[in-house]
């Protein structure tokens, strides 16, 4: 039984330039698929058999949308219309009657307009002609604001607005949105141990799917309990994901279970006359492959980042989700994390973008996203990483204003000091760890509430939204301002980590001091002196989730500290994998042991084993080992600044927007290959550095630089 829509002959690569000339595609109002997709998704969680909704508000597509465009014609021109909904279509104001599968459009210039209704599903068109074709260049409007007076006159203006259409990869008009599903393929387990009643089944590592039982026959009842590990399928009633069956079958047939699940390990139980041939599962996946690369001269470094590779695609789905046993949600800070990755492994635009529009929503904003202060920040530092990934203006242009309108709510819940602080209904999550204070007016949240407005900054400048930007960049200043004003002992030689009541605690932790180096908002000797203080002081509350450990390391590695990063990487992601680890985990604490690393949140079995957070070292390598990342929008300039971290050799790819840029290191040699932009290599060497194929400059003691061009080859011959 075919479970999921092949996307074999759907997905095709997408680029920044759209699809190819007269490619006709579905279409719809921009964000609205994404809205629809997401809460399709979000609502399959189920914990024992019961429905677990998320907990933050759900809107709706909009159910009426007007699309059109104008066409110029040579000569007429048959037109085939698919359309999910009711629809009428026009020409230049002109009604056809019914519902036509098939237009003439004359020669000469005229407006092809539809307007679709639907309320179930996404109201979409796929136009079909030589010329007349569907795509992003249509226009669209959730609410027409034009009127006709008593003479039958039609105004001389309007209030519409006007978006460019959305749309994805849905080229085939017999395979609308309403169909998607991501891909499977049919897996075998590796071990399976069968007993009377029960058959105990081992897939090898953390997969996702649906269970098949194949040959199943005979009346009772079927009971399969998941488990990440073996323990918690043995445990019956304690574990996390269970399906239940009542059989009453007289010939053999197969049965696939109704939603996916997470497991490495399957229990299936039986009774009665119950007899189970065999079971299989359909792995569920989205089919984007890698094109960022890492290889070093350190066999489990190597291991490390290719399971960090697994982890990701695993949780990159329809959309990027938290983990794929428990939440199966689109969290907004697991969701940021996994962009950055996303750059350095996939390169995969649209699921960024999918993402962040799910993440969004309509307006009126009601809360923060995910109900969290910190997670809606990510949302529009996410906004700001993906301009400067990819250089998509258009992505901003359209919703810029859903931008406007969340930071609006953001600036209306700040308090008397301008700062914020959570307000009822707020979460202010940070990390999970113990003991950790939310009272007051939290450090890191005022940092991550300035870059969040230096990124609106940013968006109303490419919007042309001249006094608005100077407005949020003012705001963000001043927040940067009051940030070191408020928080910042020299006592201690850190930011501490909150005000409460106006006055400055003296707990001093990790966070917002991490976060401030890679921000690049500290000079030299702040930067320093938290690394001593802070990073390096063992007096600082550790962290122990991948989530914080991703910055934390980030920071480090900004600070020149590959080789101490290099041995904090092999030690906390090195001691999953020697606690037989095949994807990362939510939160690894070197102190437990057995079954303890499986519990969390009061729950035997409540820890993810496969965490999106915990795939970070694919961005580490990425960018501070092979050294590579954008200087300018859409890599247009980048530099590689390659750094060993202990290691001898390093080797790989990062991909960009046109091209990949490959990278290999050792002591004694560099070699690069250019994408497109103009790149800088910039090295350390001992000795004066020699290459054939560019002029190497000095830049101060010991430090040197090279241009490096589209698709070129480059070698230096150096001393590290």
């Amino acid at each position: 039984m075919k479970r999921a829509l092949s996307l074999i002959a759907i997905l095709v690569s997408i680029t920044l330039t759209g699809f190819a000339q007269n490619q006709a595609t579905w279409i719809w109002y921009p964000g609205d698929f994404e809205i629809w997709l997401g809460n399709n998704m979000q609502n399959r969680r189920t914990e024992r058999g019961t429905f677990l909704p998320p907990f933050w508000k759900l809107d709706s597509h909009y159910n009426l949308i007007d699309f059109h465009k104008d066409f110029d014609l040579a000569q007429p021109e048959e037109v085939d219309l698919f359309v999910e909904g009711k629809y009428n279509v026009k020409i230049d104001g002109k009604a056809f009657s019914g519902y036509p599968k098939r237009i003439t459009v004359p020669a000469g210039k005229h407006k092809v307009s539809l307007k679709v209704f639907c309320q179930d599903r996404v109201p979409a068109i796929y136009v079909r002609g030589k010329n007349v074709v569907s795509d992003g260049s249509w226009l669209v409007t959730f609410e027409d604001k034009e009127w006709i007076d008593e003479t039958g006159k039609a105004s001389d203006q309007s209030g519409t607005t006007w978006l460019k259409a959305g749309s994805w990869n849905f080229n085939d008009p017999q395979q609308p949105p309403s169909k998607f599903k991501l891909n499977t393929k049919e897996l075998s387990a590796v071990n399976a141990t069968k007993k009377a009643g029960s058959l105990l089944l081992d897939f090898g590592r953390e997969t996702f799917g649906f269970i098949k039982l194949k040959g199943l026959t005979g009346k009772g009842q079927v009971t399969i309990y998941y488990g990440e590990s073996r323990e918690e399928a043995l445990a019956t009633e304690t574990c996390e994901t269970t399906d239940h069956l009542e059989i009453d079958l007289t010939q053999k047939r197969d049965s696939i279970m109704e939603l996916t699940k997470a497991f490495r390990y399957v229990n299936v139980q039986f009774d009665g006359s119950v007899s189970i041939d065999s079971v299989s599962m359909l792995y569920e996946y989205l089919p984007v492959a890698d094109r960022g690369s890492f290889r070093c001269s350190d066999e489990q470094i190597n291991k490390i980042y290719d399971v960090a590779a697994y982890t990701l695609h695993l949780n990159t789905r329809e959309f990027f989700i938290d983990g794929i046993k428990r939440d199966r949600w689109i969290w907004s800070g697991d969701a940021y994390q996994s962009y950055l990755m996303n750059y350095y492994l996939l390169f995969d635009s649209p699921s960024v973008t999918r993402t962040l529009l799910a993440l969004r929503g309509k307006d009126p904003v009601t809360s923060h996203i995910n109900t969290i202060m910190d997670y809606t920040f990510y949302w529009f530092i996410g906004i700001y990483d993906y301009y400067q990934y990819t250089g998509d203006k258009t992505f901003i242009q359209q919703f810029y204003p859903r931008m406007q309108s969340l930071m609006n709510y953001c600036l209306s819940r700040r308090n008397k000091n301008g700062l914020l602080e959570g307000l009822a209904g707020d979460w202010v999550f940070i990390d999970w760890a113990d003991g950790l204070s939310k009272k007051g007016e939290v450090s890191f949240e005022q940092l991550l509430f300035a870059r969040s407005l230096e990124t609106m900054a940013l968006c109303a400048t490419i919007v042309n939204d001249t006094p608005n930007a100077a407005t949020y960049s003012q705001l963000a200043a001043d927040v940067k301002t009051k940030l070191f004003t408020n928080y910042w002992s020299d006592s201690k030689q850190a930011l501490v980590h909150s005000r409460v009541d106006g006055v400055p605690t003296q707990n001093v932790t990790r966070y917002a001091n991490m976060f401030a180096i890679f921000f690049n908002y500290l000079d030299d000797p702040k930067k320093q002196a938290i690394k001593q203080h802070v990073l390096l002081n063992p007096e600082v509350p550790k962290i122990t989730t991948p989530y914080m450990r991703f910055y934390e390391l980030e920071a480090l590695c900004a600070l020149g500290e590959q080789s101490y990063v290099t041995k904090e990487i092999k030690d906390y992601w090195g001691g999953m994998l020697n606690l037989g680890a095949t994807s990362f985990w939510e939160e690894y604490n070197p102190a437990k042991k057995g079954a303890e690393h499986y519990a969390m949140y009061g729950r035997e079995f409540g820890k993810s084993l496969c965490h999106a957070w915990g795939a970070s070292p694919i961005y580490l390598l990425g960018k501070y080992y092979l050294g590579v990342k954008p200087t300018a929008p859409a890599y247009a300039t980048y530099s590689i600044e390659p750094q060993l971290g202990g290691l001898q050799w390093i080797d790989g790819k990062v991909p960009t927007p046109d091209g990949d840029v490959s990278v290999y290191c050792s002591t004694k040699e560099i070699k690069v290959t250019g994408a497109g932009g103009i790149g800088t290599l910039r090295f350390k060497s001992k000795i004066k550095p020699v290459s054939k194929q560019a002029a190497i400059r000095l830049v101060s003691s010991g430090l040197y630089e090279m241009t490096v061009e589209k698709g070129k080859n480059y070698q230096v011959n150096y001393q590290l």
